[in-house]
């Protein structure tokens, strides 16, 4: 499986599109399609259908899937958008770090 700068649970910033600027939590990440669905960012329209849940149907606004190429993880210290390195920490395991401040990122 590949590894991706971008976990679950982790802050971006989104690079580029019609949502730069905006940050939010990453709620989810696929993997083969190398995308993430973020916390607030690209919001789209969508109609549903009657169901049992919602009778009436109706239209939702929820978030649609952004290429993770397109997202920066925010420093935790600074809150600026950083790169991602990997290298070991005092244990001896491979640990994200942020390339603008060398301090290790918690993961998710």
């Amino acid at each position: 499986m590949k590894k991706f700068h971008i976990r679950k649970n982790d802050t971006v910033l989104v690079l580029s599109g019609n949502s730069k600027g905006k940050t939010g939590r990453v709620l989810e990440i696929d993997s083969e399609k190398e995308t993430a669905i973020v916390e607030g960012v690209n919001m789209v329209t969508k109609h549903t259908k009657p169901t049992a849940k919602t009778p009436n149907g109706g239209i939702v606004k929820q978030e649609a899937a952004i290429r993770m190429s397109k997202l920066a993880v925010v420093d935790p210290s600074t809150g600026k958008a950083t790169r991602v390195g990997r290298k070991l920490n005092t244990e001896g395991k491979l640990q994200r770090y942020s390339k603008k401040t060398g301090e290790f990122i918690k993961n998710g």
